[in-house]
């Protein structure tokens, strides 16, 4: 089969997955502090932004001091954006820090400090996309949008198109399918957006996939056309060691400890290669990330 499904008639119904789905997730799902009743609004986008690109065992240490430091977006709103760089710690990806801090003082200006419920106010909040804005409303509101993360993505690739892989970057194709394999009411697909990803997380992995654990491995296009193996364009690893990702993580993790300005010669000491380090520096301060301060010295932003 090709990586776009051709022939919707051909493909399993959405309603013969969905009651195994949810009915495996209602006995498996794990414990997360996000999807508790009092984590509220707030407490699944934190989290949304967070698990971007990071597992969940590096995210919930931060994101239980996170939410206990700033329980409100007024909370974060009124801190100065280097102070959700320096709590957002080893997490990687740190500009994420600063779109939450971007987001906390819109939801506090715009909606009175409470996360909007609606898809499209959602979307129109800085640093938030169309995957965060529909995982916040299905997540946190219960309401019936498509949320199509890596885990997810591979689930239906495998399950309904028959391939091992879904494409490096997420396809039209891919999202009409997700569309018309949502069940009708709002309570059942919520609940299918959040198996459907647990059960990628969990079972559908990228590596050693448990088939003898899926709820709906009969039905698996994959599993029934052999478990044929990957077929494309090569998929992207991720490097770090040596990277500018990892002279920019030295240089923010002295930024962080620091509770004053740090000169150059500080910066200078984290990476010998001259050239990469000023690369990486300069990398930041273009980021908003890092403020460059007279006499040579560098701060996390206040403003």
């Amino acid at each position: 089969m090709s990586d776009s499904p051709e022939n919707p008639e051909n493909e399993p119904a959405g309603e013969a997955l969905h009651s195994p789905v949810i009915a495996w997730f209602d006995a498996n799902a794990r414990d997360l502090p996000w999807r508790r009743p009092d984590a509220g609004p707030w407490g699944v986008m934190v989290s949304e932004f967070m698990l971007q690109q990071t597992p969940v065992s590096r995210v919930l240490p931060v994101y239980e001091q996170w939410i206990a430091r700033w329980p409100r977006p007024a909370d974060l709103a009124k801190e100065a954006p280097g102070e959700a760089v320096r709590a957002w710690g080893r997490l990687g990806y740190p500009r994420r820090a600063l779109r939450l801090h971007g987001a906390a003082v819109a939801i506090t200006e715009r909606h009175g400090g409470d996360v909007p419920a609606k898809h499209a106010q959602l979307l129109a909040l800085p640093g938030i996309g169309e995957y965060t804005a529909a995982a916040v409303a299905s997540f946190a509101y219960g309401q019936r949008h498509a949320v199509l993360d890596t885990n997810v993505r591979r689930v239906f690739a495998r399950a309904v198109t028959g391939v091992q892989y879904p494409p490096n970057a997420t396809t039209a194709a891919e999202r009409k399918l997700a569309r018309a394999l949502l069940p009708d009411d709002d309570r059942t697909a919520s609940r299918w957006a959040a198996a459907s990803m647990e059960l990628g997380a969990l079972v559908c992995t990228a590596k050693n996939e448990n088939c003898a654990r899926c709820p709906i491995a009969e039905q698996c296009a994959w599993q029934a056309a052999g478990k044929p193996a990957h077929q494309g364009p090569a998929r992207r690893g991720q490097t770090y060691a040596g990277t500018d990702r990892q002279v920019r993580g030295k240089l923010l993790a002295v930024l962080r400890e620091a509770v004053a300005p740090v000169p150059q010669a500080a910066l200078d000491r984290v990476w010998d290669e001259p050239v990469q380090r000023a690369r990486a520096l300069d990398g930041l301060v273009s980021d908003g990330l890092v403020e460059p301060l007279p006499e040579g010295l560098y701060r996390l932003p206040l403003t």
